[in-house]
Parts: structure tokens; C-alpha cells; sequence
């Protein structure tokens, strides 16, 4: 390996040890489940913000985003109300009124939240439905996160796939299990300030190189159809894919892993406080990613243009600098696993403990530990004997969780209780709607109206049983 491979390494190394030193002096602040999956709801305003973006984003942000930006050219920028939009919905509509209810009712999930209160009849079918949504989309989202991670260490270093996989996710594994959710948002945490930092970092270099991003306007318009505002130009189709891309904000209040931070969060004024962080946040990092793909266009011709970030980061910076950063989304992509990792085995042990007989405060923390365990073996596996299919198919976690719990939240929170057998119908046609959406469209209806029918439609079905449900509770 070269001096800048090296530098990788040694960063990622050092990088990764931190990781393991948060777990154990989380260790000590974690005693019971409510420390566990909630971090005793002590959650300060910077720690809460930072960790909840890093969660919702990651590395899909770094790569994913400035990928899009090189290669649909100006249309990308659908993507900024798209995320931001997102980003406020979570943090203005619905992170006051979870962060009251669940310190009101003291649930520790969201599924406790959206339940509370249904009639016992039904609920088992309800968390068990849950639970399985849950662990469906979250356990297939982790392997597809250990196998990103292990392709990235093969493409960089040269390393065996299968040693990279197993080593990234058990050092996951560790500092999650041993520290819970404060090893897992305070690592998060770092993640998201790193992921700040490249997004000032980089496209700073690329004004430096290339002067304003205005003047990059002339030369970038003679590539077909890059200086179009809509991808597909002024037609139904081109319509579609705006509208599918702004579905994606739609999806933010349904992702478990993300709304119990605000759970967290004790007192309402640091709420305010994280949400202005939080916000700050993404306004750095989505221009940062648009800006990083247009002005890599303007360096490179690219097979793949989810590489472009690391190309720039490889061209304009000092190796020891283009370390950091490529050492930065390469963890970004393995600590992505840990919050999904912490919710699903939650849906496992907290989600299901009112379906027990014999409750045992003092065992959940135990059980907890031992599903993290079992999970993240499961998703190893996975990750290690799954195709390719199995890392695309993953895609559509985000917007079939959205989906089957995103209306469900919101109507709760604002309507109050909704009826259980509409609860039950609006959780399972979102989900459902969703994936049959995914996996049916094909060609160029998915590319023009994928994102409505797999990110809009499910929600507006769900939305519609669930407000109905609410009337029907109240009569």
C-alpha cells in the first residue's frame, strides 16, 4: 500500500479503538434498559442533533447525494428541500409533541409511543407486527452496511471481503453492546461533526481550484442535459421524479432509529437547542454534497459516480488530509449499523414485554445485549452469503419504514388514539404498498415514477386509514 493508503488505515484504526473506549465508559452510565434504548433520557442538545442527523444520513449523504448531483447535474437540487425538508418536519412538527409524550407516559420506543393506550385485544398483533417490520428492514439495512463496508475495504486496500465484513461489524458490534445508546450516540455524534467537516472541507478546495460555483454554470451546460432543472424536462415524467425526491422527506418521521433521540432529549428547552443544530447541520452538509458533485464533473469522468467524493478528496488534498477524509466516510458507512442495530433489538425485548407473563426489570438489559449480539451475527451472515440483490432490495427500508409508521406517528401525536384495527391496517398497507412498489416497477416507469408510487402513495394510504381510525376512536 501507498503512503495515503497507510494514512487511511492508521486514521481508520485509531478511529475505530475511540469507538471501543466510548463503549466501555458508556458502559458506566448504563444500568437499566431505560439507559440502554434511551440513554436515562439525559440526552444533551448537541449530542441529540448531531447523532439524530449522523442516523438519518450517513454515508448515503457523502456518497450518495454528491454521486446524484454529478450525474443528473442541476436536477440534483431537488435533493436540498427534499433532506432539509425532512429535517424540519422531524425537528418542528414532530419532535416536541414524541419528546412530551413519551417523558408523559415514560415509553422508551416508538412503537410503545404509537401504541400506548390500544386496546389489549389487539395489541399483540400490533407488536408483533411491528416488531417484525422492524427487524425485517433493519437487519437486511445493517448487512447491506457491513457488505458496503467490506467492498469499500476491498476496493481501497485490497483486503479479503470476508475479513473486512466480520472485523467492521464486530467492532460495531462491541461498542454497541458494551455502551448501549450512549456508545451509540456519542459515536454517532463524531461521525456527524466528521461528515460536517468534509462538507466545508472539500467543496472549499474545489472554489479554490475552480473558482465560484456560478462560473462553473457555462461549461457544465454543454453536457446533455445537465443545466435542466427537471430531469426528465417538462413533462409528467419530469414531475414525477421531483415529486418522488421530495417524498423522501416524508419518509423522516417513520425511521426508528432517528425520532428516539428526541425521546431522549429531557427537558424542552434543549430541544430547541438541538433543533437549531440540527438544522445547521443540514444546511452545511446537502449544498456541501451538491456543490462536491458538480464541481467533480468539472475534474473528472467517472464510471461510478458514487466515487466522486473520494476522487476529489484523493486529488486536491494532501494525502495525510485525503486520509482523513476517505477515513471519515469509510466509518461513517460502518457506524451507520449501530443506531438500526440498537432499534431492532429493541423491537425484540422492550417492543414484546407487555406479551411476556413474567416481567423482570432486571433481565431486559441482559436479553437486550444478547439480541444485539444475535443480530448483528445475523446480519454478518448476510451480509457474507447475500447477492447484490440482497444490497439493492435494502433501498427500500427507508420509505417502507416511513411508510409504516411515519402516518401512524403523526396522527397519533396530533388526533390522539388511533383504533387498533385501523393502527394494524395502516402500519401493514404502507409497508406492504411500499415494497410491492419497489420490487414490481421496473425500467423507465420506476425511473419516472418510481419515487411517487414507492415514497408518496404508501404514505398518503396509510395516512388516510390512520386519520380515519382516529375518528372511529372517538366515537
Amino acid at each position: 500500500m501507498d503512503s495515503a493508503h497507510w494514512t487511511v488505515l492508521i486514521t481508520l484504526i485509531a478511529y475505530k479503538l475511540a469507538l471501543i473506549a466510548i463503549g466501555i465508559w458508556a458502559n458506566k452510565k448504563t444500568k437499566h434498559a431505560d439507559d440502554f434504548f434511551l440513554g436515562g433520557r439525559q440526552l444533551g442538545p448537541w449530542v441529540a442533533a448531531i447523532s439524530a442527523s449522523a442516523s438519518s444520513s450517513s454515508a448515503w449523504t457523502l456518497m450518495g447525494v454528491s454521486g446524484a448531483a454529478y450525474a443528473w447535474g442541476l436536477s440534483a437540487i431537488w435533493l436540498l428541500p427534499a433532506c432539509i425538508g425532512g429535517f424540519a418536519l422531524n425537528w418542528f412538527i414532530i419532535a416536541p409533541r414524541l419528546q412530551k409524550f413519551s417523558s408523559d407516559h415514560q415509553t422508551l420506543t416508538l412503537t410503545e409511543t404509537l401504541f400506548f393506550g390500544t386496546e389489549r385485544q389487539i395489541q399483540r398483533k400490533l407488536l408483533l407486527s411491528a416488531s417484525a417490520i422492524v427487524l425485517f428492514s433493519l437487519v437486511f439495512y445493517v448487512a447491506s452496511q457491513f457488505q458496503g463496508s467490506g467492498k469499500t475495504f476491498v476496493s481501497t486496500f485490497g483486503f479479503p471481503l470476508t475479513g473486512s465484513v466480520v472485523v467492521g461489524g464486530l467492532i460495531v458490534l462491541l461498542y454497541t453492546v458494551i455502551g448501549g445508546f450512549w456508545a451509540v450516540s456519542v459515536t454517532d455524534t463524531l461521525q456527524g461533526l466528521l461528515m460536517a467537516a468534509t462538507a466545508i472541507l472539500i467543496p472549499g478546495a474545489l472554489i479554490i481550484q475552480l473558482g465560484w460555483p456560478h462560473t462553473w454554470i457555462d461549461p457544465l451546460s454543454h453536457i446533455e442535459g445537465y443545466s435542466d432543472l427537471l430531469r426528465y424536462g417538462w413533462s409528467s415524467a419530469g414531475v414525477g421524479f421531483v415529486v418522488g425526491l421530495l417524498g423522501i422527506g416524508l419518509g423522516y418521521p417513520g425511521q426508528p432509529h432517528v425520532v428516539n433521540r428526541f425521546m431522549a432529549v429531557g427537558h424542552e428547552a434543549d430541544l430547541k437547542k438541538a433543533r437549531r443544530i440540527a438544522m445547521s447541520w443540514a444546511f452545511i452538509l446537502y449544498p456541501g454534497m451538491l456543490i462536491t458533485g458538480w464541481g467533480g464533473r468539472m475534474l473528472f469522468h467517472l464510471g461510478d459516480s458514487e466515487t466522486v467524493f473520494i476522487e476529489v478528496a484523493n486529488t486536491l488534498f494532501h494525502p495525510v488530509i485525503a486520509g482523513i477524509l476517505i477515513a471519515a466516510v469509510l466509518s461513517a458507512i460502518m457506524s451507520t449499523a449501530d443506531s438500526q442495530l440498537l432499534v431492532a433489538a429493541s423491537a425484540l425485548t422492550t417492543d414484546l414485554e407487555p406479551l411476556r407473563e413474567e416481567k423482570k426489570p432486571i433481565d431486559v438489559l441482559w436479553r437486550s445485549r444478547m439480541v444485539v449480539v444475535l443480530l448483528c451475527v445475523v446480519a454478518i451472515l448476510l451480509a457474507l452469503t447475500g447477492s447484490k440483490r440482497i444490497f439493492d432490495k435494502v433501498l427500500f427500508a427507508w420509505s417502507a419504514m416511513g411508510a409504516a409508521f411515519g402516518p401512524l406517528l403523526m396522527v397519533r401525536l396530533w388526533k390522539g388514539t388511533i383504533k387498533g384495527s385501523y393502527m394494524l391496517a395502516a402500519m401493514w398497507v404502507g409497508f406492504i404498498s411500499s415494497v410491492v412498489a419497489y420490487n414490481l416497477l421496473s425500467g423507465s416507469w420506476k425511473a419516472h415514477y418510481g419515487g411517487v408510487l414507492e415514497r408518496c402513495m404508501p404514505i398518503v394510504l396509510a395516512l388516510g386509514i390512520a386519520w380515519l381510525g382516529a375518528r372511529a376512536a372517538r366515537k
